[in-house]
């Protein structure tokens, strides 16, 4: 696998023409999408690709793969992947984050970090998870939010994923801040509801960054506007 770029400059195109790989800071609005569009435009590179989509609400690393480099998409897709979020209690919607249209909302009972704790303890390690409605897996050649934005029930069926290490940063209801290191398919969406749950007051995802995918770190990563000034002929 290619090394990651470091962000030094200036960007060569001629560098990116024959294969590069970029981590690039996803901001908040912007599809994934977004990012590779406006990144294949400055570049004048034909092809261009990201290694996993970041949904819109969410920030940090996406990993953007230029020319012979998007022949690495699937491989960089399976690596480790580490996400900070904060949820909030007693919200439910149906997306499960906070663009979602609200379902519910539910008192937050009194809740001690140990109680937290306790109730995270259950997702550690290789657990089932059942993906959100709304999400770009794919049910009878259609994606899953297609069907949901048209009003079809989804049957969804449970996925083994393996959440590596879990760790309450901070324990403030109505919100927690979770930092994860988990495996490819895992949505924090998900652990959000699910936890919610289990509290027994609900629970959606207010905001999330992600912070690693393998060895491509957001310390490391350029905002498109930084990678866009960096390019040179």
């Amino acid at each position: 696998m290619t090394e990651p770029a470091t962000p030094s400059r200036p960007i060569s195109r001629a560098q990116l023409a024959a294969g590069e790989i970029w981590s690039i800071n996803k901001p908040a609005g912007w599809t994934s999408f977004d990012v590779v569009n406006q990144l294949r435009s400055a570049s004048r590179i034909a092809k261009v690709g990201h290694a996993g989509t970041l949904d819109p609400f969410a920030t940090g690393v996406l990993v953007v793969c230029f020319a012979r480099a998007t022949k690495q998409v699937e491989q960089l897709m399976a690596l480790e992947k580490e996400y900070e979020g904060v949820l909030e209690l007693g919200v439910e919607t149906d997306s499960h984050d906070v663009t979602g249209k609200i379902l519910n909302t539910r008192p937050v009972p009194p809740l001690s970090a140990q109680q937290v704790e306790q109730a995270l303890a259950r997702y550690r390690g290789t657990i089932l998870q059942k993906p959100p409605r709304f999400s770009a897996l794919k049910q009878g050649g259609r994606r899953l939010y297609q069907l949901a934005r048209a009003g079809q029930e989804i049957e969804l069926a449970a996925r083994p994923v393996t959440i590596h290490a879990l760790e309450l940063v901070a324990c403030a209801p109505p919100l927690l801040t979770l930092r994860l290191r988990c495996s490819r398919g895992t949505y924090v969406r998900s652990l959000a509801r699910d936890l919610g749950e289990d509290l027994g007051c609900g629970a959606h995802l207010k905001s999330l960054c992600r912070t690693r995918v393998g060895p491509y770190r957001l310390a490391d990563s350029l905002t498109v506007a930084e990678f866009i000034k960096s390019l040179v002929d």
